[in-house]
């Protein structure tokens, strides 16, 4: 067993952190189809990018699977929050299937952005990860026409037909301080490039890197709670370290070490927007018993923001569903 690291230890916590609308608003359409249909309901990709509610899910009758395929004929299917192509849509229409669409509200207006300026004549320059489902799903809107980069290097390169035509979109998940250095980029080589009448990086996204901007000057380690697999954890332990905080993330919290609090008086704790509360509750009961002394919250932005359900799932109290978590 681990000595406590040492005495007088205080953990600041980021304000806001965890849960953003969309990721509530998924996992509670997963737990409402489950009420409603019983199990198994399909749900393609993970609903949301974190291991513990993935895993939760899993064991109250919800399949994850990546191709359609896999799921039986006449079966309920749930989309996951980081949205789909036209593609996937087109085959899960023709499957026949059930379909709810747990993508985010955010994410699908990128996508409605896309269809409206495609009609009218536009190509688009994406800004993202290579890879990330909700990159897919963007450039999935279009057969043609969409291209990505993913760093500054990579806007030289792009070859586009009309650059009057020309608009641009970014992964609601990102950097923002990337995200606009690649703008920048973008608007220099395509001067008459069309942006977004409001940024597409998602106001959770933001209001968990403001915080860390706020929270890592004032302390000497920051630990972020998200699975490797989400982007926008990745990003606050990203962010941390170039403040100059030393940042480190972690899927559940045995995955704390000791050695990383050594010396090192203050310690911040924020969540990327996928993970749920219980696991920073057990990250503040770890720190606890290494030492920590004294936790106590910042302030910061309050999110009051909430995203209707699909129809045909909102006619379960939210008693049931909530008693369906316990």
């Amino acid at each position: 067993m681990s000595e406590p690291i040492q005495a007088q230890q205080e953990v600041l916590l980021a304000e806001p952190r965890g849960f953003c609308a969309g990721v509530d608003r998924a996992i509670e359409i997963v737990e409402r189809a489950l009420l409603k249909f019983g199990q198994p309901i399909y749900v393609r990709h993970e609903i949301v990018h974190n291991t513990y509610v993935v895993n939760d899910l899993k064991a109250r009758g919800a399949i994850f699977i990546e191709e359609l395929s896999d799921v039986p004929p006449g079966a309920t299917l749930v989309f996951s929050a980081h949205g789909v192509s036209q593609a996937v849509r087109q085959e899960a229409a023709e499957r026949g299937f059930q379909v709810f669409d747990a993508t985010c509200p955010l994410v699908t207006k990128v996508h409605v952005e896309v269809a409206k300026l495609h009609r009218e004549g536009y190509e688009f320059i994406m800004i993202g990860h290579k890879g990330h489902p909700e990159v897919e799903g963007t450039m999935g809107q279009l057969s043609e026409g969409i291209y990505l980069v993913e760093e500054v290097e990579d806007v030289a390169h792009v070859r586009v037909k009309d650059p009057a035509k020309l608009a641009v979109v970014t992964q609601t998940t990102l950097s923002v301080d990337d995200a606009a250095e690649i703008l920048a980029a973008v608007k220099k080589h395509f001067p008459l490039v069309r942006e977004p009448k409001k940024q597409d990086i998602c106001y959770a996204t933001q209001n968990r890197q403001d915080a860390v901007k706020v929270m890592a000057p004032q302390v000497d380690v920051v630990i972020v709670v998200g699975s490797p697999t989400s982007s926008n954890s990745n990003r606050l332990r990203e962010l941390a370290q170039r403040l100059g905080t030393p940042g480190y993330m972690v899927d559940s919290a045995d995955e704390v070490q000791a050695e990383w609090l050594e010396g090192r008086s203050k310690v911040g704790l924020t969540a990327g927007a996928s993970a749920p509360d219980v696991l920073v509750q057990a990250v503040i009961s770890r720190l606890r018993a290494l030492g920590a002394t004294a936790v106590r919250s910042l302030p910061g932005v309050e999110e009051h923001v909430r995203f209707p359900l699909p129809l045909g799932l909102g006619d379960k109290s939210m008693a049931e569903v909530n008693s369906s978590r316990s």
